[in-house]
């Protein structure tokens, strides 16, 4: 039976893809549980106009992120967090973090997944933090800062 995938199935498919899979095991398992749909006519054209629709989504979602990357060069941007007298985190930085605070203090939505950091900040200190979208690079300084 052929199917459209509405989400991903490990080992199976990923989202809005079309593939054949064993009538018992979409009957059962697939189409019940609404991870995936019967590949119709229909539903196939449906699902090229929402490729198309994800397309042009995408595309407005990079150029304001370019955007955010221009607006974001060179800012400073603060973090207070508990540590010990020598400057140790008593919890790390991470991403989540950085993308929380960048939010809150310059108003510019970057998603984690650009925010380059080969690994958790885990003292105080000031920080250059790059950031690379689709080949653009730039950077910010974060500073970590005890409470």
């Amino acid at each position: 039976m052929k199917v459209i995938f509405l989400h991903d199935v490990p080992r199976v498919g990923k989202k809005y893809e079309t593939k054949e899979v064993n009538d018992g095991y979409a009957m059962n398992f697939l189409l019940p549980r609404k991870l995936a749909i019967t590949a119709t006519k229909g539903a196939l054209a449906e699902l090229e106009m929402r490729k198309k629709e994800i397309a042009i989504e995408r595309e407005v979602q990079e150029s304001l992120l370019l955007k955010n990357l221009e607006a974001i060069k060179g800012k400073t941007i603060t973090i207070k967090e508990k540590a010990d007298e020598k400057g140790h985190l008593f919890a790390q930085v991470h991403k989540k973090e950085i993308k929380e605070a960048m939010s809150k203090q310059n108003h510019a939505e970057i998603s984690e997944e650009f925010i380059v950091l080969e690994k958790p900040i885990k003292q105080i200190g000031e920080f250059e933090i790059p950031i690379s979208i689709k080949g653009k690079k730039s950077s910010f300084k974060l500073v970590v800062e005890r409470i």
